[in-house]
């Protein structure tokens, strides 16, 4: 892969986080950028824990789709058309959580994304399928 792509995803990434209050309020750090790659990680606060005592799924979906979104949006602005999710063990508070989204497929402005969520000790709390879409760039 070449340097200037690698660049220019690291500078799109370092933008996107820049606007991305959501992610940051949460704690989310992105950890690695690449064309079509994302690397996300986030700890389990107190506040994400529900009523069995275990993180709330939509916090665990938010650090999935937040690589999602860093993965999708290194070629250019992109948004999720869908996404699914499936819950494979469940996370507790403290706990810190590693989203890795990794590109499947782009074809035409559309694109196909896994993520896979776990704790640092290795074990998969969920798996993410995202699809995106490319927006097209304004009309000048």
């Amino acid at each position: 892969m070449s340097d200037s792509l690698e660049a220019e995803a690291t500078r799109r990434a370092a933008a996107m986080y820049a606007e991305d209050l959501a992610s940051r309020s949460l704690g989310i750090e992105i950890t690695g950028i690449a064309p079509g790659r994302a690397d996300a990680r986030m700890r389990i606060a107190a506040t994400m824990v529900n009523g069995h005592h275990i993180a709330h799924g939509g916090y665990i979906f938010l650090l999935a789709d937040t690589a999602f979104a860093f993965a999708c949006n290194t070629y250019g602005a992109a948004v999720a058309r869908s996404a699914d999710i499936v819950f494979v063990e469940s996370a507790r508070e403290a706990d810190e959580l590693v989203a890795e989204a990794r590109e499947r497929t782009r074809f035409g402005r559309n694109g196909v994304y896994d993520v896979t969520v776990r704790r640092v000790d290795g074990a998969v709390v969920a798996e993410f399928r995202g699809y995106s879409r490319e927006l097209r760039p304004p009309a000048e």
